[in-house]
C-alpha cells in the first residue's frame, strides 16, 4: 500500500527585499518514491508548476543552510517570523520563496514517520522487482531443452 502525504500551504515568492506575492502550493510526499518530495506552485492555476527534488535536502534545510545548484534551503527570520527559504533557478529563471517554517518542519515530521530515514530503500520494491524479472516463465522450458536434434553427427556417423 502506497501512501501520500500532502499539505497545502500559501508561500511567498520575493520580488524584492520589500515586496512579495503570495503563491499557492502543495507539498506532496509519496511512499513509492521515497526519496523525493514534489512542490506544485499555482495549485489553482491553469498552468501549476512542478519541482521535485530530495527529501533530505528539505530535511536538512530546515536546521541549516543546505543544498547547490538548483535548489538551495535555508531557515531565517523575516519580520520577526520564522521562515524556510528555498532559492529554485532553472533555465527559465530563477525564484525565491519563503515558507512558514511551523508549517514545512510539521509535514517534513510525517514524512519522516511514515517513510524513516534509512528505510526508503526498502520501499522501493527493487528485490521484489528483480526477483520477477529474474524469474523464471513456462517459455523459459523451451529453452532449457533442445528441440531441435544436434548439427553434430553421433558415434562417428557421417
Amino acid at each position: 500500500m502506497h501512501t501520500v502525504v500532502e499539505r497545502e500551504l500559501e508561500l511567498k515568492l520575493v520580488l524584492s527585499p520589500e515586496r512579495s506575492i503570495p503563491v499557492p502550493a502543495r507539498l506532496t510526499y509519496r511512499t513509492e518514491d521515497p526519496y523525493a518530495v514534489h512542490i506544485t506552485f499555482h495549485i489553482t492555476s491553469d498552468s501549476p508548476v512542478y519541482w521535485t527534488f530530495a527529501r533530505d535536502l528539505l530535511v536538512e534545510g530546515v536546521f541549516r543552510p543546505c543544498g547547490q545548484g538548483d535548489v538551495r534551503i535555508w531557515p531565517t527570520k523575516v519580520d520577526g517570523n520564522h521562515v524556510i527559504c528555498v532559492a529554485l533557478t532553472s533555465p527559465d529563471g530563477n525564484a525565491l520563496l519563503e515558507v512558514p517554517s511551523a508549517a514545512v518542519a510539521t509535514w517534513v515530521e510525517r514524512t519522516l514517520r511514515v517513510v524513516p530515514p534509512g528505510t526508503e530503500t526498502g520501499r522501493l520494491g527493487i528485490d521484489e522487482g528483480l526477483a520477477e524479472l529474474l524469474a523464471p516463465l513456462p517459455a523459459d522450458d523451451l529453452w532449457m531443452s533442445d528441440p531441435w536434434p544436434s548439427d553434430e553427427s553421433q558415434d562417428g556417423e557421417s
